[in-house]
């Protein structure tokens, strides 16, 4: 007759502890490999395509040969068509509506897509600023002229709706210069508008979301080579999570070059060392090397 040997409670208790934290840790593994949680994930923002060609070529240029996976489109200004066409032809890239109730540059403007008075100044277009400053005359702030909240909306409406209806991608909205978002009741709306039209909503859901902004990376003046080196080391300092790094691609053309206003005349120089940083075969590299995810807004809904 065979005798049976009883093993020892506490070796049981040992092989049930272990078996059920392998189980934890394999569970905790897989929520974290499905939520982000313990890699580094970055999402590289373009703002303004639309507003110039040399925008545009430059966003589908760091799209397509560099490391940015979202990019914003100004829906009222005069490259909007073109654009349309190359962000359907390029599907991979997250697009986010710019929001855009400013007109900032010196030699071209745009307008409402409404007939909107308390949006415009005496010429009829977008207000230059969010609100006066110092640099800025009286007249040409958004906020100081006291916009009224239903032609806000009713402007917004507009662009959200023809942006919907001409690209394929859209995932989320965005303010250009934060104008769209500098009133309390402005916030509100746009918050409201996203859930509506089944949108990401922008600055306010990042930061709900735990992103955090990788920061400042050299200045408008740096070369190329400088800003290059800046990114580089502030990409080295990320840790775990998900940041964001916001810039606006462009080109050194004649086209760009014509683009100012006071206290910013470099706007082409700035704009054409954004576009080669973001197509640098060394941010790539040094990106790969930390082992950092590029994601976009719409990785952040699923």
């Amino acid at each position: 007759m065979k005798r049976f040997k009883f093993l020892p409670v506490s070796f049981l208790l040992l092989s049930a502890i272990v078996a059920f934290s392998l189980v934890s840790i394999s569970g905790r593994a897989a929520v974290e490999k499905k939520s982000g949680k313990g890699e580094i994930r970055l999402i590289v923002r373009g703002d303004d395509i639309g507003s110039c060609h040399a925008a545009n070529v430059a966003c589908i240029q760091s799209y397509r040969q560099g490391i940015m996976r979202t990019v914003e489109v100004m829906v009222p200004c005069p490259w909007f068509e073109e654009a349309v066409k190359m962000l359907n032809e390029n599907l991979g890239l997250d697009v986010g509506i710019h929001l855009t109730l400013t007109s900032e540059w010196d030699n071209f403007k745009w307008r409402p897509l409404t007939y909107a008075p308390s949006l415009v100044n005496k010429d009829g277009y977008f207000y230059p600023q969010t609100r006066e400053w110092n640099r800025w005359p009286k007249g040409t702030g958004f906020y100081d002229a006291n916009p009224k909240l239903e032609e806000v909306e009713k402007e917004l409406r507009a662009q959200i709706e023809l942006a919907m209806k001409k690209i394929k991608n859209v995932t989320h909205l965005s303010a250009h210069m934060g104008t769209a978002t500098c009133r309390p009741d402005l916030q509100k709306l746009v918050k409201q508008l996203a859930k509506e039209y089944g949108l990401h909503s922008g600055w306010a859901e990042l930061r709900e979301k735990g992103v955090r902004s990788v920061g400042k990376w050299g200045t408008s003046e740096d070369t190329p080579k400088k800003r290059e080196t800046a990114l580089i080391k502030a990409l080295e300092k990320l840790t775990p999570g998900t940041w964001i790094l916001v810039e606006h691609p462009g080109l050194d053309t004649p086209e760009m070059r014509a683009i100012g206003h006071r206290g910013y005349e470099n706007v082409a120089y700035n704009r054409d060392t954004v576009t080669r940083v973001f197509t640098s075969s060394k941010v790539k590299e040094a990106i790969k090397k930390k082992g950092i995810k590029l994601i976009s807004y719409a990785d952040l809904r699923e």
